[in-house]
């Protein structure tokens, strides 16, 4: 049994019948009053972010979660359509169980979270930066790089993502999946 010391950023706890990320957590503690313990908790199964405060040394009950390798087939009506890479048993997931279904391709390596107890996909969590193709954006200016000023490109997947203005079509761009942010190109 886990108490409120075990708790730790990005631990999936069951409250209440839910299931809850942990996003920040901390202690309050008091001259006369008992440690008190805080967290900040984001829904894995809703869409809700609540606040939670324990005495010091409460019980939690920490879901076991294991992370699998999957890659991403394709979208139909049933939803997202992965493959475990070492099984090779397919699933279908809601598109609100994809952490940056924008940025997802064909083949693309992904990490689905399982909740072991229940053997339920619970997240699908991209790679933290991934190589996409800009598929359009207007022509850049030669010498225009002194300045931060970005234009909107279009790439592969079809997601539109802010670059230089020295990015031109058919160039490969790395992609920060967590904030949609430009990192950098990629050369060949």
């Amino acid at each position: 049994m886990a108490n409120t010391a075990d708790i730790s950023r990005g631990m999936i706890i069951k409250l209440e019948n839910s299931l809850y990320t942990v996003v920040e957590f901390g202690e309050n503690k008091t001259a006369r009053a008992a440690a008190k313990v805080w967290a900040k908790l984001k829904g894995v199964d809703n869409n809700r972010s609540i606040e939670k405060t324990w005495n010091s040394g409460d019980n939690i009950y920490p879901v076991r979660v294991e992370k699998r390798p999957y890659q991403f087939l394709y979208k139909d009506d049933t939803g997202y359509n992965f493959m475990d890479t070492e099984t090779f048993e397919q699933i279908a997931l809601q598109e609100t169980l994809v952490d940056a279904p924008q940025f997802l391709k064909d083949g693309q390596e992904v990490s689905v979270a399982i909740n072991t107890e229940t053997d339920v996909p619970m997240s699908v969590e991209l790679p933290d930066k991934i190589v996409l193709l800009v598929t359009y954006t207007e022509p850049g200016l030669k010498g225009d790089t002194a300045t931060r000023t970005l234009k909107p490109a279009t790439v592969e997947t079809g997601a539109t993502v802010g670059v230089p203005l020295f990015v031109n079509e058919g160039e490969l761009i790395r992609v920060n999946t967590k904030t949609g942010e430009y990192v950098e190109r990629v050369k060949e």
